[in-house]
C-alpha cells in the first residue's frame, strides 16, 4: 500500500495497556487504590534517593515508572494462543521465554509476551505473562474430555478483532481509525464476564482439579487476572497495604531486599470473591461465586546470567528447604529472616555481581572516555580510569517459582491434584505457531553490542594515533 500512514507498534501497544488499566481499574476498584499507593511511595523512594532519581532518568523512562509493566491472562486451546501471539505482534510484543509452571504444581506453562527492542522498552514495556492449560496434565479423563468440548466451542476474539489483525498482517501495518478499531476491539477477549459457560456442577468438578483450571475453562473469555505497576520500593507497599484496606499475600516472592536488586520481586493483594452465575436447566441462572482476580505489584532487578541464576536457584532452593512459606502468613517472618540469611552468599554490588559474571551489564564511554585519543586499554583497565562506565540491564522477564506462588496464593491452597514436572517446549511452540525468544541469549546480546562499541571507539582512537 501506498500514501498511508501506519500507527507504530509502540502506539498501539501504549494505547492498549492505557486502555486495559481503565477497564481493570473500574471492574476492580481496589486496583485503583493500590496504583494510588504505589505513585505515593515511588514518589517517596525518589525524594530520599536523588541518586536513584539520577540512574533512572539515564537509564529508563522516569516518568512511566508507576504505570502498569505487565499482566496476565490463561489461555485454553493451541487456537487461542495462536491468535492471541498474532494479536500481540501487531503491538510490537514477541513471546520471550518458556516457563513450566507444572514444577509447582500449577497445571499450565507459559511465555511473555513483550518488545524486545531497547527504545519500544523505553517508549512502553508493557508485557502480558501468557499461560496455556495442559489440559494433558488432567487425570480425571472424562473431565479432560469435557473441558476440551467446553474450550472448543468457544471464541474469544471478535470477529472484527479478527479481521483488523489480518488487516495489519496483509498491509504492513494500522491507520489511525483501524489502530483504534484494533484496541477497542482485543480489549474484549481481557473483559470479565461474570455468567459462565458451564453448569455449577461442572465447575466444582474443575474446581475440585484445581481452581485455575475451573478459572480457564469456565467463562466465555480469558479476563485479564492482574495488570501490575512497578515500585521502588515493594516492602513498603507490602507493609502499607492494610492500612489501605487491601489485604496483601503472605510474603514478597523473589529474593530478598538488597542494596543491587535482582531478577524480580513480586507481591499482590489477595483475589477477590466475585459473584457469577451458573448455566441451569432451562435457561435459568445458578447464583455462585469466583475467585480469580487480583492486583500485583513488582519491583525488578539486574538480568542474571545463568551462572547468576544458577546461583539464585540454589539459593531460594536452600532456603525452602529450611523453611517454606506458609500460605497463611504464620511464618513470614521466619521464612523472610532465612532468605536474607541464605543469599548473604550472592554479592550485593554492582562490580561485585559484574565481576563474577552474575550479572549482565550496558557499557557506555563516560565523558572522559568520549574524549581520549591516546590510549588502548582493555575494559577493565578502562573501568578503573573512568573512560567507560556500566550499568545494569533491567531483568524484563519472570520467574517460575514466583508465578506460581502469586498464582497459588490467590486461587487457594486447598488439597487438588498434584502435578508431577513435566516441561514440553517443543509442545509449547507448535501450539504457539512460532519459537519463543531465549533470554538469555538476548540479554547477553545487548551486553555484547553495548562492549563491543565502547571498545570500538577506545581502539579505534589508540590505532589513529
Amino acid at each position: 500500500m501506498t500514501n498511508v500512514s501506519f500507527v507504530t507498534a509502540d502506539t498501539i501497544r501504549s494505547d492498549f495497556s492505557a486502555a486495559m488499566s481503565a477497564m481493570y481499574r473500574n471492574e476492580v476498584p481496589a486496583y485503583g487504590t493500590l496504583m494510588s499507593l504505589v505513585a505515593r511511595v515511588n514518589d517517596e523512594a525518589l525524594a530520599a534517593d536523588p541518586q536513584l532519581k539520577a540512574r533512572l532518568e539515564a537509564t529508563d523512562s522516569l516518568s512511566r515508572i508507576s504505570e502498569e509493566r505487565h499482566g496476565a491472562i490463561r489461555l485454553g486451546t493451541p487456537h487461542e494462543l495462536t491468535m492471541m501471539r498474532r494479536a500481540f505482534a501487531v503491538m510490537g510484543m514477541y513471546p520471550v521465554g518458556y516457563y513450566d509452571l507444572s514444577t509447582a504444581g500449577v497445571p499450565v506453562h507459559s511465555t511473555a509476551f513483550r518488545p524486545v527492542g531497547e527504545e519500544s522498552l523505553k517508549r512502553n514495556p508493557f508485557r502480558v505473562f501468557t499461560s496455556l492449560l495442559r489440559l494433558d496434565l488432567i487425570a480425571d479423563e472424562m473431565l479432560r474430555k469435557e473441558a476440551a468440548e467446553v474450550l472448543a466451542a468457544r471464541k474469544i476474539f471478535t470477529d472484527e478483532a479478527v479481521r483488523l489483525v489480518e488487516k495489519a498482517e496483509r498491509d504492513g501495518g494500522l491507520d489511525a481509525s483501524d489502530a483504534a478499531g484494533f484496541v477497542r476491539e482485543v480489549l474484549e477477549t481481557f473483559r470479565w464476564h461474570d455468567r459462565a459457560i458451564v453448569s455449577a456442577g461442572m465447575y466444582k468438578r474443575l474446581h475440585d482439579a484445581h481452581r485455575l483450571i475451573a478459572d480457564v475453562v469456565s467463562f466465555k473469555g480469558p479476563h485479564i487476572n492482574h495488570l501490575t505497576p512497578r515500585t521502588l520500593d515493594i516492602d513498603k507497599v507490602q507493609a502499607l497495604m492494610p492500612e489501605e484496606g487491601i489485604a496483601p499475600k503472605a510474603i514478597v516472592e523473589g529474593p530478598p531486599t538488597r542494596k543491587c536488586p535482582i531478577l524480580l520481586r513480586q507481591t499482590s493483594f489477595k483475589a477477590l470473591e466475585e459473584a457469577v452465575s451458573f448455566a441451569g436447566e432451562h435457561g435459568a441462572w445458578q447464583a455462585g461465586s469466583h475467585t480469580a482476580r487480583f492486583g500485583e505489584i513488582e519491583q525488578r532487578g539486574v538480568a542474571l546470567t545463568p551462572k547468576g541464576r544458577g546461583l539464585y536457584d540454589k539459593l531460594l532452593k536452600d532456603t525452602r528447604a529450611r523453611v517454606r512459606p506458609a500460605a497463611d502468613g504464620s511464618n513470614a517472618g521466619e521464612y523472610e529472616a532465612a532468605l536474607a540469611a541464605v543469599f548473604q552468599a550472592f554479592p550485593d554490588d554492582w562490580n561485585g555481581i559484574r565481576k563474577a559474571g552474575l550479572g549482565y551489564f550496558s557499557y557506555s564511554l563516560t565523558e572522559k572516555g568520549k574524549a581520549v585519543s591516546k590510549r588502548k586499554a582493555d575494559l577493565e583497565t578502562a573501568i578503573e580510569d573512568g573512560l567507560v562506565q556500566f550499568d545494569p540491564i533491567v531483568y524484563e522477564d519472570f520467574l517460575p517459582v514466583s508465578a506460581a506462588g502469586i498464582f497459588q496464593s490467590n486461587l487457594g491452597d486447598d488439597a487438588a491434584q498434584e502435578f508431577v514436572a513435566s516441561p514440553n517446549q517443543v509442545m509449547f511452540e507448535r501450539d504457539l505457531g512460532a519459537s519463543v525468544l531465549d533470554e538469555f541469549a538476548h540479554y547477553a546480546g545487548i551486553e555484547r553490542a553495548s562492549l563491543a562499541m565502547c571498545m570500538a571507539v577506545l581502539n579505534t582512537a589508540a590505532a589513529a594515533e
